[in-house]
């Protein structure tokens, strides 16, 4: 999916540069407005180059979503009162642990949506596994006891969701960005399916573990 925006990138920038050769030209021909109007061509064409590259290097990372995927198997097992241990394995083969405080398992991700125009280029619905923490069920537990909020997304140099509260350029690509969680029990040994959907996230329960 990154590669056509890369593609479309490389050919903005081509006439990025190709305008203002044609500007210094006309420059030299003395001719000031078709200077003035190939200079504002390629900033055009320069500026779309810069955001198609942008959006290309920020969606790196993302999985496509077509109508449901599933994003993890998780396996939780109980390390004590109200703490668990969460063990991922992600489609790629990665297996990642991680100790938590609670008694419920908490997942949500970043999913992004694209405009049909968008689409053309090859864009389509993303999402990325966010953040993992434990969930106390009870509420005055969730506000009293300790808690443990940890990454599930890899650093990034180009945040998308950030870029695009930032910068209105996007808008005509970026058609919504929002985020999804679910949580589950994990007082036992239980295998969790995350599930990830267009219209967000959600867990399914593969079976009882034996100790």
């Amino acid at each position: 999916m990154p590669e056509t925006l890369w593609w479309v990138a490389v050919l903005f920038a081509i006439l990025g540069v190709v305008m203002i050769v044609a500007a210094g030209a006309a420059l030299r021909r003395r001719r000031p407005l078709r200077m003035s109007i190939r200079l504002l061509l390629a900033l055009v064409f320069l500026a779309a180059g810069a955001a198609c590259g942008v959006v290309a290097l920020g969606v790196q990372g993302y999985r496509a979503l077509t109508h449901e995927a599933v994003a993890a198997v998780v396996r939780t097992e109980p390390l004590g009162p109200n703490r668990f241990q969460a063990q991922f394995r992600f489609p790629d083969g990665r297996e990642v642990s991680y100790s938590l405080s609670g008694d419920q398992l908490y997942v949500d991700a970043r999913i992004l949506k694209w405009h049909p125009m968008a689409n053309v280029l090859g864009l389509h619905t993303v999402y990325e596994l966010d953040r993992v923490a434990g969930r106390y069920q009870d509420l005055a537990q969730e506000q009293q006891q300790p808690r443990t909020v940890l990454s599930l997304a890899p650093k990034r140099e180009v945040d998308l969701f950030k870029l695009r509260q930032r910068y209105a350029l996007l808008s005509p690509l970026l058609d919504a960005e929002y985020g999804s969680a679910t949580f589950a029990a994990a007082d036992g040994p239980t295998q969790y399916e995350v599930r990830v959907s267009t219209t967000g996230l959600l867990i399914r329960k593969l079976g009882q573990q034996s100790n």
